[in-house]
């Protein structure tokens, strides 16, 4: 049992510790830099352009995820930008396996920013809640931070699962079976996270 004098000072010291601790949330470049990848190009929008030679090859679903060197016979029928292979028993005699684009916008879908704007008011009362439980010695600084954290966290999810618009193209819904423009394995709603910092060289 802690005497007055023993829960004041460890009331002072956890109040000392919120200035040294913060939190940053978001997909890490050094855990995943694939998704930090796809998560920048979402947040912001891209325009993609072909690197090598005119076209970039956009796979259908009947290209099975494979490239178009992996697949034998593909030639472009003249005056269309597809890519197909001969087919009888298809419309046309031709199944497409890649749409030829000179370029890709992929718009912008904030999930990162647009929460911040929408959440921030709300996220600062819960803040307040919990150093009132600090205040009250049920927690200390570091359960303060790491339950906000995990809040932001699930709330970006959430807006990740819930966005709809700019939609997905046709031949994107095609592919992946959704309209779910940011949702496709559940990978980067995943890795969204939070970590917890502390500087110690504050005195």
């Amino acid at each position: 049992m802690h005497t007055d004098d023993e829960g004041l000072q460890r009331l002072y010291h956890e109040l000392a510790e919120l200035d040294r601790y913060s939190i940053e949330i978001g997909i890490f470049g050094d855990d995943d830099s694939f998704y930090a990848m796809i998560a920048n190009v979402h947040e912001f929008g891209m325009a993609i352009h072909a690197k090598n030679g005119k076209y970039l090859t956009i796979p259908t679903k009947e290209a099975g995820g494979r490239k178009a060197s992996e697949i034998p016979g593909l030639f472009r029928p003249k005056g269309k930008d597809v890519l197909a292979v001969a087919d009888k028993s298809a419309e046309n005699g031709i199944k497409v396996m890649f749409i030829l684009k000179e370029s890709v916008d992929i718009p912008e879908r904030s999930f990162v920013r647009s929460t911040f704007d929408e959440k921030n008011d709300e996220w600062m009362d819960f803040l307040e809640r919990q150093i009132e439980k600090l205040c009250d010695l049920e927690i200390d600084a570091q359960t303060v931070f790491n339950r906000l954290g995990a809040k932001i966290a699930g709330d970006i999810q959430e807006k990740i699962r819930d966005i709809r618009t700019p939609k997905n193209s046709p031949i994107t819904v095609q592919n992946k079976g959704s309209d779910n423009p940011l949702i496709d394995t559940g990978g980067l709603r995943n890795h969204v996270t939070w970590k917890l910092v502390r500087d110690d060289e504050l005195v």
